[in-house]
């Protein structure tokens, strides 16, 4: 007969401690949602110029309460930080350091972000990771001892995705405005 205390409790995830530690690593990794929103700002307001900063801000804090987002963003930090401590196999551990050009799983994780929304993200994506403004360029600075080899896709992918967002629902908003219906606001 086998002791109860010797029995394995089954694993069960905790959705909101997923959530707070994504924001808290986010923001241990110096990322501040606001940083995300002003990529959002830069890649929508010439679309819609009446666009705000809160409403930029608020789809990015929908994008991040995605699971898929999450599980990138915790994963990707992970990956940074062992690389950041040396942690890593050879040569995994300096393709990380270095962020090896050739080394495209940084992107593919990012991707399972973009996805989220649709295909309108990759477009986004692209643009903001050839350009990297703001926090992008900081995430990007190799002088800094820091490994950001994952955030700096992730962040872009968040900022996309959330740009994505809002163009989804800009849409269905004209198209009941123009169909004078009730707005039936696309799914999260």
């Amino acid at each position: 007969m086998s002791d109860p205390k010797d029995e394995k409790i089954p694993y069960s995830l905790n959705s909101q401690k997923v959530a707070s530690a994504t924001r808290e690593w986010m923001h241990k990794r110096g990322v501040k949602l606001e940083e995300i929103a002003e990529l959002v700002m830069l890649l929508q307001k010439k679309y819609y110029p009446d666009l705000t900063m809160a409403e930029c801000l608020d789809n990015v804090e929908k994008v991040l309460g995605k699971r898929e987002v999450q599980n990138a963003v915790l994963t990707g930090i992970q990956l940074d930080v062992l690389a950041e401590e040396g942690k890593l196999f050879s040569p995994l551990q300096e393709m990380l350091e270095n962020d090896e050009g050739l080394y495209g799983v940084d992107e593919i994780l990012a991707f399972s972000i973009v996805n989220v929304y649709g295909s309108i993200g990759f477009t986004n994506y692209g643009y903001v990771d050839k350009l990297k403004p703001g926090v992008l360029e900081r995430l990007n600075d190799k002088t800094t001892g820091e490994t950001h080899t994952f955030l700096d896709d992730i962040v872009g992918a968040i900022a996309a995705a959330a740009s994505s967002r809002i163009a989804h629902r800009k849409q269905a908003e004209r198209e009941q405005q123009l169909e004078g219906g009730e707005l039936d606001p696309p799914e999260d």
